[in-house]
């Protein structure tokens, strides 16, 4: 006759959570650059083509209103 083992589990102690640094009051500290100051960035190249091509495609659609404007205008005469 065979004999079957129950499976044990191993009982596994739950993770502990990181200690996490304690909180200290707000402090002012030095800013390292002046708030003023005028560096170009990569956002700054980013912002400047997306300015670009939101003011191109305002002056398409303004392009086309007129166009537009003057189809409608041919008609009625």
């Amino acid at each position: 006759m065979a004999t079957a083992k129950k499976a044990t589990k191993k009982k596994v102690a739950p993770k502990r959570a990181k200690k996490v640094a304690p909180l200290k009051s707000f402090k002012l500290s030095k800013e390292p650059t002046s708030f003023v100051s005028f560096r170009i960035t990569d956002q700054t190249v980013y912002w400047s083509i997306l300015l670009i091509l939101i003011l191109i495609l305002a002056l398409w659609v303004l392009q086309l209103q007129i166009n537009l404007s003057d189809i409608l205008s041919q008609i009625n005469a």
